[in-house]
């Protein structure tokens, strides 16, 4: 499940945005990813779709559990390695074990970061965490909007688009339908930045003909209302004009791995890519 996390079955039904109060009777992809994380931060209607896609694909907690270890180790290289000071963490979800201001301020205690995400209940979360972090804000707004993102003030607070930052969408882009333009979107985001910003992307990637992949998309888009199962053509699509950090968009354990990988070959390993790249 992604790192993503977007109420957006309710925001289309509904005809609202991030403002909506709180209904804990419509799952959320924040609080599903909760589930897969063994969180506490979920309610029945969240656990339900994370129950019937688990019964689709028995990994997805496995899945889970890459996809924050990826942002562990892209945000560690860049903040440590490559000079970055600015996150801007799209789709963030509800605060887990190692956030990325944590990660990142690890290696440079004067990192900043921006965590954006649409589920007001991310927000109240992320206030109590970080009410004596300066350097970390928690936005509610839809990268639907990315213009919207990028010029709230709370963004424009921390982040100088003078300077190089990373934009992150760890897991987002996938609960974005084909109709909601996620390459423009990701386009308007790249214009947005200076050369030397990076990207960092991961996505729910498409398994050849695995009737896993085709049925999974299904069930979420069924019972959450995203889950967009992309092709590799497709992933590659949005690192367009970027200068991808070795070794490329790879399953996500493969991406500098901070330990032997022994399974590369499993359906836990290869159903999320992702990688990195920078702004020329």
């Amino acid at each position: 499940m992604s790192s993503d996390h977007l109420s957006w079955a309710r925001d289309r039904e509904a005809g609202t945005g991030p403002s909506a109060e709180l209904d804990s009777g419509v799952p959320t992809a924040a609080r599903v990813y909760d589930v897969m994380l063994n969180g506490k931060d979920n309610y029945a209607a969240d656990r339900a779709v994370a129950e019937a896609s688990l019964a689709v694909m028995p990994e997805l907690k496995e899945i889970a559990l890459h996809n924050r270890a990826i942002l562990h180790r892209v945000v560690r290289y860049l903040a440590a390695e490559a000079g970055i000071t600015q996150f801007l963490d799209l789709g963030s979800g509800l605060p887990t074990a190692k956030n990325t201001h944590e990660v990142a301020q690890e290696a440079n205690s004067q990192a900043r970061v921006v965590y954006v995400d649409i589920d007001p209940i991310v927000l109240a979360h992320g206030r109590a965490i970080l009410a004596n972090d300066a350097n970390t804000r928690v936005v509610t707004a839809d990268i639907r909007r990315p213009r919207e993102v990028l010029d709230h003030p709370d963004t424009r607070s921390l982040i100088d688009f003078d300077e190089p930052v990373c934009v992150m969408l760890c897991g987002i882009l996938h609960h974005l339908l084909d109709e909601e333009d996620p390459d423009g979107i990701v386009d308007v985001l790249r214009e947005a930045v200076v050369p030397g910003s990076f990207f960092f992307i991961t996505n729910f990637t498409r398994l050849g003909d695995a009737q896993e992949s085709v049925e999974l998309e299904r069930v979420l888009l069924s019972q959450l209302g995203t889950g967009r199962v992309r092709t590799p053509e497709e992933l590659a699509r949005f690192f367009g004009g970027l200068e991808l950090l070795t070794p490329g968009i790879v399953p996500l354990p493969l991406w500098r791995p901070d330990t032997p990988v022994t399974d590369a070959t499993s359906i836990a390993a290869r159903f999320m890519t992702g990688g990195a790249g920078r702004k020329p």
